[in-house]
């Protein structure tokens, strides 16, 4: 297992301010479901998602008036204060909409192409090429996104004759998966042909299947050297989504491939885009590869908490930490490393909160009603009181302006 500090090394990418691959931290990226051409709603969820973490997003650019409304997006998101990079989406008539609106072309910091309706037969490699120009002209990278739902079906077809006349023939999955790979690695050395460096190319090879889409990134992996982009497509909603694709994506980042990231969820009606933003935070720090917010631990609860009083708590601080890291990250460089225990009881309370930078370990069942304190790994003060919850809460925030805002570095001395 390659693990956080052994990832396979790629071209590295420059995608407006961000870099994807080339040893750079794997990426966060996310995309939006509005309709482009509606101004205003696009920019805000673009806002959200970027507030959200969200490195890069994704808009679809499918008609002429989703094309011309790029770089007013673009303009108003910059009044913002948000410089968040934009890639089009780009199906059928990609190559039409770049070359009709020069504005568009010029706003977006990538181009994905989607080599199975770049074109069909004379007119893909004219259509494909025609993208690439204007790519080489506007001087911006482009994502070859291969996604099994719209496959190349002639080479598909011509894969499968080929299989035909094995002596031992590959199964239809297998012949599938090669196929993908394939019209990915085609599609980039054809860029490549056409004057693209490697270092303005990046792949993905999509499917809905846990199992097919990890061996489809190893393969590729193993093949080629182009930063890869990473994401199960359509997903699910909800926990399915969440499970399915930490699952696949979290194998594949453990084996050190994948330079960026999507999780591609299916939001409940009227519910929140930026989820899959924090799904894909939540899932590069558990693993070791990103600190993006302070990790709160907390016990699952058993008979011996049935009080809720370390439920509230934890999420409170959860909450909290959560919502003022956009100001935190400005004001106590850092912070994102800070953990923080919430335990339950006195049976893996203290030595938990021991580990953590600051811990509480508030009384369980028939326990004395104290709660003992842990900065540090050091016991610095037992609360007690009905406002126990308050007063962990303040000793928090001065452990954060203490260790992390000019004063310095706090101790448990402190």
């Amino acid at each position: 297992m390659a693990g956080p500090d052994e990832r396979k090394k790629t071209v590295g990418v420059k995608v407006g301010n961000v870099t994807v691959g080339g040893g750079s931290p794997i990426v966060v990226q996310s995309m939006t479901n509005t309709d482009t051409a509606d101004i205003a709603s696009t920019v805000s969820q673009v806002a959200a998602l970027a507030r959200a973490g969200s490195e890069i997003v994704r808009i679809t650019v499918d008609r002429d008036e989703a094309a011309a409304a790029v770089p007013h997006i673009r303009d108003q998101l910059l009044i913002r204060g948000i410089d968040v990079p934009l890639v089009g989406d780009f199906h059928y008539i990609g190559h039409k909409l770049l070359a009709d609106h020069p504005a568009c072309a010029e706003a977006l910091a990538k181009y994905r192409i989607n080599p199975g309706n770049v074109g069909f037969k004379d007119k893909r490699d004219k259509q494909f090429s025609q993208m690439i120009d204007i790519a080489l002209r506007y001087d911006k990278p482009v994502r070859v996104g291969v996604n099994w739902g719209s496959l190349d079906q002639e080479l598909l077809t011509t894969l499968m004759d080929e299989n035909a006349g094995r002596a031992e023939p590959w199964s239809a999955a297998h012949v599938q998966r090669e196929a993908i790979i394939r019209s990915a690695i085609y599609s980039a050395e054809r860029a490549e042909e056409l004057g693209m460096g490697r270092d303005k190319i990046i792949l993905s090879t999509k499917v809905s299947d846990v199992q097919q889409l990890i061996a489809i990134y190893q393969e590729l992996a193993a093949r080629c050297d182009y930063a890869l982009h990473l994401g199960l497509t359509e997903a699910g909603m909800g926990s399915k989504g969440i499970v399915a694709s930490s699952a696949a994506l979290g194998i594949l980042l453990q084996q050190g491939i994948g330079d960026t990231i999507r999780i591609s969820l299916t939001p409940e009606p009227g519910g929140d885009r930026t989820l899959e933003v924090k799904v894909a935070q939540e899932l590069l720090q558990t693993m070791g590869f990103r600190q993006f917010v302070p990790v709160v631990a907390a016990c699952p609860g058993c008979g011996r908490t049935t009080s809720t009083t370390f439920q509230t708590l934890a999420k409170e601080i959860q909450d909290h930490l959560s919502s003022s890291m956009p100001e935190w990250r400005e004001k106590y460089p850092g912070v994102e490393s800070l953990s923080v225990a919430v335990m339950g009881c006195i049976v893996n309370g203290p030595g938990e909160s021991k580990h953590a930078d600051i811990g509480i370990s508030l009384p369980g069942t028939g326990e004395a009603p104290s709660a003992p304190v842990f900065i540090e790994g050091k016991k610095v003060v037992t609360l007690k009181g009905a406002d126990v919850a308050d007063q962990f809460k303040k000793m928090v925030a001065d452990y954060i302006e203490q260790r992390f805002g000019s004063g310095g570095t706090a101790s448990a001395a402190e």
